[in-house]
């Protein structure tokens, strides 16, 4: 070509040799080197070579890839014809008035740094050329010439060519690109959507499972380079997940999980409330008594079942008399009565019951008298039960601070407020001593049981916070328990009204307000009144035989009171009770002063007992003893004392 001339002719000039086999394309490394060092400046080239250059340039510039605007939906512009990719434009002249023309026209230009970039024409051949460039192109195939502009490594034949040319020609350029442009229109909506889940921009939906030969479900498998990028589900095996990383697969295992733990949940209760009700109706219908407590817990009063809450008057409802009220029935008869002696209910009690009990094979039975002053007395004391003592119930009173004074049971009451001391004080009476208490008691040998209890198990008078009478039932359910071991019962009045010694067995500690104080008259005269309502009671046959010792008052401090007004104050009242009928001996306190000191006292009175408490508790050299020094202590120090105490010229 004309290039070629120049390039020769240059050559000549220069006195370079010729290269026979130099690409057209690019320039030897030597030949470069070399015209570095002959040409230091900038090479300036001759109008000759710039007109050659330009022109193969323009042979060399391949035309700019348009693209159909039905394959890119973006803001792209492409030609509506559609030009084979990678194809290099040949430009040939025929004539050498054709190439003048061109040269002329590029050298009317401005300078290359002068101008600006243009993107190269888009020329279109006429048919002719089109079929002559055809012609070339299929001659420099069959040849294997080199300079070949095809750009694949194996060249398309010419039937290919042809069967190309057809196709663009029956679909405008386009139709071997509709189908690409679908799959590429997919794929690309397939990854904009992964990449949305993975920025948390859409939520992700549920995940979709396949059907195995099976017939059962299968979750997508997801490779692992999805995973690394974190565009897979994550499932941890184990060890540490953030919040962050849970997705909504976890969520719903979470939630079904939480279902379930509550199933077997409610499972469990269901059995427990199955399993306490069965335990209910077996100690109920065994051999237990009716309405007992079950193990631990409150009792079931099952013996209310065959009664109906019409049964009880409307006078009598919400009363003591209501068994549908009490706490606890067990053992008790709850059919309704009002019958009363000496104002005393009798609700509760059984109509029958049996006196040939006795407590062991060395004691007579309960209906056979018992030799006082001759046979010993071996006997407990129930204390702390229906006469609460701190010391005795401690459990009542640890949970007040000391500051807030809950010393007894006055105060005790007076801080839980009558609803709740109420509950409170008959849950100890039902829980505190039971049937196996006296059963216990019969099988360690006694034969007497000492029962003390306060003047509110009959009446409160105004501003006592006693819970009033509720622990009258418990007083003769206990009776009635004792009868059944064959254990004799001493009944001792613990509690006076006012106090009879200020301390907080008697109910309130503190002021002596019996026989003592502005009231000390008045509450004399209560005590002697309830002495009446109490002896009348149970100057009843059912109770001739099981009581036997009848106390006036526990531990009047005579030490502080009028001695002659407590021996006027114990005649009166031993008075009361064998005018009621009561034929039981009587006992009365020394009140501290010693046996000694009542010598020439009551005299006159028959059936009477003085009754002594000889402690080993409150003494420190007493405390130290073991057993049996305490126990001979009491034989040999005591014994003297009875003994003329006995004799009535000397006590």
């Amino acid at each position: 070509m004309a290039r070629y001339a120049a390039e020769r002719e240059e050559r000549k000039e220069r006195g370079t040799p010729e290269k026979k086999h130099r690409s057209r394309r690019r320039e030897d490394s030597t030949e470069i080197e070399d015209r570095r060092e002959r040409t230091p400046q900038k090479r300036t080239r001759s109008p000759e070579r710039t007109q050659q250059k330009r022109t193969r340039s323009i042979e060399r510039t391949p035309q700019k890839r348009t693209k159909s605007p039905e394959r890119t939906p973006q803001k792209r512009t492409g030609s509506p014809e559609r030009r084979p990719r990678r194809e290099e434009v040949v430009v040939e002249y025929e004539d050498e008035e054709d190439a003048q023309g061109e040269s002329e026209s590029e050298e009317s230009l401005p300078p290359p740094t002068e101008r600006t970039p243009k993107p190269p024409p888009t020329r279109r051949r006429s048919p002719e050329r089109k079929s002559k460039a055809r012609a070339v192109v299929e001659e420099k195939h069959w040849s294997g010439s080199s300079g070949s502009t095809l750009s694949s490594g194996n060249p398309l034949s010419l039937d290919a060519l042809a069967k190309l040319d057809a196709i663009n020609e029956k679909t405008d350029g386009h139709g071997g690109f509709q189908e690409r442009e679908k799959i590429e229109r997919v794929y690309s909506g397939k990854r904009t959507t992964r990449e949305k889940v993975v920025t948390g921009r859409v939520d992700k939906g549920k995940p979709k499972h396949r059907r195995r030969s099976d017939g059962k479900s299968e979750r997508r498998r997801v490779s692992g380079p999805l995973l690394e990028e974190g565009r897979g589900p994550r499932r941890h095996r184990g060890g540490y997940a953030s919040a962050d990383e849970s997705d909504e697969g976890e969520r719903r295992w979470f939630k079904k999980k939480k279902w379930i733990a509550l199933g077997i949940l409610l499972l469990i209760i269901m059995i427990v409330v199955v399993a306490v009700v069965v335990s209910k109706k077996k100690s109920s219908g065994g051999g237990g008594s009716a309405g007992s407590t079950g193990s631990g817990g409150d009792p079931s009063n099952s013996n209310l079942n065959g009664i109906s809450e019409s049964d009880i008057p409307t006078t009598a409802k919400n009363t003591i008399l209501d068994p549908f009220t009490w706490y606890d029935t067990t053992d008790f008869n709850v059919t309704y009565t009002n019958t009363t002696f000496g104002g005393l209910p009798i609700m509760g009690l059984n109509s029958t019951w049996n006196d040939t009990v006795k407590a062991n094979q060395y004691v007579p039975e309960l209906d056979k008298p018992w030799a006082y002053g001759q046979m010993p007395i071996r006997g407990i004391n129930l204390g702390g039960w229906l006469s609460i003592e701190p010391f005795i119930t401690p459990s009542l009173f640890n949970t007040y601070k000391s500051n807030q004074g809950i010393t007894d049971e006055w105060t005790l009451s007076k801080q839980l407020g009558p609803s709740t001391a109420a509950k409170t004080i008959e849950k100890h009476y039902s829980q505190f001593i039971t049937e196996a208490d006296f059963a216990a008691i019969q099988a360690a040998g006694f034969d007497h049981v000492r029962i003390p209890y306060s003047y509110w198990a009959v009446t409160t008078y105004p501003g006592d916070p006693y819970v009033p009478k509720i622990s009258w039932r418990y007083l003769l359910r206990g009776i009635e328990y004792a009868r059944k071991y064959g254990l004799r019962v001493n009944l001792d009045l613990h509690g006076l009204p006012g106090s009879q010694n200020g301390w907080n067995h008697s109910g309130r500690q503190g002021t002596i307000g019996w026989l003592n104080g502005t009231d000390g008259q008045l509450n004399a005269q209560r005590s002697l009144d309830l002495h009446t309502q109490l002896s009348t009671f149970f100057a009843q046959p059912r109770y001739k035989n099981v009581i036997s010792i009848y106390g006036l008052v526990n531990e009047p401090k005579m030490t502080e009171l009028s001695i002659s007004d407590v021996v006027a104050w114990t005649t009166s009242a031993t008075q009361i009770v064998r005018k009621s009928g009561m034929n039981q001996t009587v006992a009365f306190g020394d009140g501290f002063l010693g046996l000694t000191k009542w010598q020439g006292q009551l005299q006159g009175v028959e059936g009477l007992v003085l009754d002594a408490h000889e402690y080993t508790i409150f003494d420190a050299n007493l405390i130290v003893m073991n057993h049996t020094a305490k126990a001979s202590y009491a034989c040999e120090g005591w014994t003297g004392q009875m003994k003329a105490s006995l004799d009535t010229t000397t006590g």
